[in-house]
This record gives C-alpha cells, sequence and structure tokens, in this order.
C-alpha cells in the first residue's frame, strides 16, 4: 500500500495546493498546503519521520489534492479545511492555544489583528469576523504584508489629523488624515474578507467592476518571501526534544538531569543523569554548561533537534555560549515556571524556529516538567547516571 501511495505522490503537480490523506473509509486524516505538492507529500515517505506522521502514512490509504495558484491560496484553503474537517492529526498531541487565527472587527475602518486560540475569548463572534486556524503564524504576518500591499489598510486611529507612519511607507491608505473615504476603506477590508473567506473567483468578478487593474497585481503576487519560508519550514522538523534541569542533594551534590520526547513523547530509556564533577556546588549555570559539554561527547547517542533549558534568559546565554565553544549549531529554546513559561530563544534565532518551535509549546512544557521530576526523582537509576 505504501508503494501504490508514493505512485501517488509521484503524480502530483510540481505547484502550491493543499493535500489531505485519507483511510480506507475516506475519511480525512491530514490536511496541508504546500509550494509544491509532489515534493512536499513525498517527504512522507522518507525514512527518519516522526512517529506520529509514520503512523499517519501507515494508516493512510488514498491521498487527494487542491491545486491552487498561489502559495498564499494555499495558506488560506489549509486553514479553511482545517476549520471544516479537523482532522485527527492536524490536532493531536497539539494545544488548541498553538494555532493562530485572523480577527477583522467588524466595524468601520476596521483591519486584521492575528491571535491565538487561547485569546479568541476577548473577540465575540457577534462583533468579530474570525478566521483560521492557522499553523504557521510567521507563514500568516508574512501572508498579511502581501495581502496589505494589495489592499491598503491602517491600525490607526481615522482621521486623527497625523498621518501615521505606515502611511509614510504607502501601507496605509491614509484613514488617519482622512486621504480615503469610509466606503473605499471599507471596500479594501470587504476584499480582505473575501479573500479569507476562500472566495477568490468572486473578489475577481468584484475587482473586473470596481479595480480591474488590481487583478493583475493579485494574480502576479510577489510570494518570493513567502514561499522562501514555507520551503523552509517544510524542511524543519522537531522530532527528539531534550531537555535539561539541575538539581542539588542535601545542598551537597549537584545532578544535572536529560529528559527526552521522541515524536512527542517521552522516551525514558533515552534519560540521562549527569553527576556535576567539575562545576561549583552553588553554580547552575556552570553545572547546566557542564552537562551540556558531557553530552556531545556521546557521539554514539542521536543528535538531538531541539535542546530545552528548564530556566531563562541568564540560562539560555550560558548554554548558546556553550554551544558555540562546541561548534554544535542547533535550535534551543528556555521555558520557566518563574516567567509564566515565557519561551525564551538565544540572540538570533530566526522567526521560522521561534514559530516550530512555539507551535509545540505543549510538548515542551511536558519535557520540562520530566526533566524537572527526573533531576529530583532519579538520582538512583544508576545505570542512566554518567
Amino acid at each position: 500500500m505504501k508503494e501504490k501511495l508514493k505512485n501517488q505522490a509521484q503524480k502530483l503537480p510540481l505547484g502550491p495546493g493543499v493535500y489531505r490523506w485519507l483511510d480506507a473509509k475516506g475519511k480525512i486524516l491530514y490536511i496541508g498546503r504546500a509550494t509544491s505538492l509532489r515534493k512536499r507529500v513525498l517527504q512522507y515517505f522518507r525514512p527518519d519521520l516522526d512517529p506520529r506522521i509514520a503512523e499517519m502514512v501507515a494508516t493512510a490509504k488514498r491521498i487527494k489534492f487542491e491545486p491552487t495558484d498561489t502559495l498564499l491560496d494555499a495558506i488560506i484553503l489549509e486553514a479553511n479545511r482545517i476549520k471544516k474537517y479537523w482532522p485527527k492529526y492536524n490536532v493531536r498531541d497539539r494545544d488548541d492555544r498553538s494555532f493562530s487565527y485572523v480577527i477583522i472587527p467588524k466595524m468601520d475602518y476596521s483591519y486584521p489583528l492575528i491571535a491565538r486560540q487561547r485569546e479568541l475569548k476577548k473577540f465575540p463572534i457577534k462583533k468579530n469576523q474570525i478566521f483560521g486556524p492557522y499553523q504557521n503564524q510567521y507563514l500568516l504576518r508574512n501572508a498579511l504584508k502581501i495581502i496589505r500591499r494589495i489592499f491598503p489598510y491602517g491600525t490607526c486611529k481615522a482621521n486623527s489629523g497625523k498621518p501615521c507612519f505606515d502611511y509614510q511607507l504607502g501601507l496605509c491608505p491614509g484613514k488617519c488624515i482622512g486621504a480615503i473615504s469610509r466606503e473605499d476603506y471599507n471596500r479594501n477590508i470587504k476584499n480582505i474578507l473575501l479573500l479569507f473567506q476562500g472566495k477568490k473567483q468572486r473578489l475577481l468578478a468584484k475587482l473586473k467592476k470596481e479595480n480591474p487593474e488590481k487583478i493583475t497585481a493579485l494574480k502576479h503576487l510577489q510570494e518570493a518571501q513567502l514561499i522562501t519560508r514555507d520551503e523552509l519550514g517544510e524542511q524543519l522538523s522537531i522530532n527528539r526534544i531534550e531537555a535539561y534541569d539541575i538539581s542539588h542533594l542535601s545542598g551537597k551534590e549537584t545532578y544535572g538531569s536529560m529528559a527526552v520526547f521522541t515524536g512527542g513523547h517521552s522516551d525514558k530509556d533515552q534519560y540521562r543523569m549527569f553527576k556535576i564533577k567539575t562545576a561549583d556546588a552553588a553554580d547552575d549555570l556552570a553545572a547546566l554548561a557542564e552537562v551540556i559539554s558531557r553530552r556531545f561527547r556521546h557521539l554514539e547517542w542521536p543528535r538531538p533537534d531541539i535542546i530545552l533549558i528548564d530556566g531563562g534568559r541568564p540560562q539560555i546565554f550560558r548554554i548558546a555560549k556553550e554551544l558555540r565553544l562546541l561548534n554544535i549549531a542547533l535550535p534551543l529554546a528556555g521555558i520557566s515556571k518563574l516567567a509564566g513559561d515565557e519561551l525564551v530563544y538565544p540572540a538570533g534565532t530566526s522567526e521560522v524556529i521561534k514559530d516550530l518551535i512555539d507551535n509545540i509549546k505543549p510538548t515542551l512544557q511536558r519535557a520540562r516538567d520530566e526533566a524537572h521530576r527526573f533531576a529530583n526523582r532519579g538520582r538512583k537509576m544508576g545505570t542512566k547516571l554518567r
């Protein structure tokens, strides 16, 4: 069956679109979008898949697809299809808070906002148009930048008498200084609504009557940055998470723990405990650095896709420095209960990496908790002491 599915994938178009994996009963297992349908779906036949995705592929019996004119169309269509079907593997092991939504308030001189699932309660349906869920917030932000070039809108106060910064950049049509009528401004917002509703053909027919020159702009979107980000996001994956914490035994002996999650689940056979040998008992930062240094001497251990530290900025700064000394380039993040579980990154972390990591925050919280639990209770597991 896997060869049959692979043959289907090899016949998919090379252009953008949305794909669906279906089971034997025709139930949708997963919905995704792609810059190139064929290239993206063929990636599901690699041997190093996340176990959750491998399970989905093993269950699937058929692949269906919907080609689109642009990647932007695919991003919008993907969200609309996920909202309609809520496929198992789009939401499994994923906290709804990690999805993003576009909010457009029902008011004059409105403009799009981006909100997480946890923030939706601030936007009652009676007063707002809500679109989503979108799986990648960074990609969504770039999509809005492209849309804004075609249908300008302002986030400023209408008729304030003072030009906003976006007006000077050509992004705001001048609602702040009365340079655009309420009717013309709201027409732009209505066009954006049609786009997010997936009614592009209706939008094109509307533009043919009202603003024909914008049809060309809509058909020839400058998607270079959007495509680059999407392709990078498709290539990145997080399968093995290594979470680290430090604990003390009666204020004397210091231990460092390494908890491992594989495919979103704890992998207790991979847990390791380090008895600190060189760092001072009161210096947790040095203890963490020692643990990381000793961990990467084990070339026989699988390489992590992300290093997670139970801590905030001081810990991340110290471990980022240690990784540079070791000449190791890996995504690094910190998460601390003391800071309300805010994710912290080293300087220079790309927005794509941040968004990818933020999307698995619930799993990272569980990994952090496991590292803490193991550090406090796992010292007697001598076979795992390093």
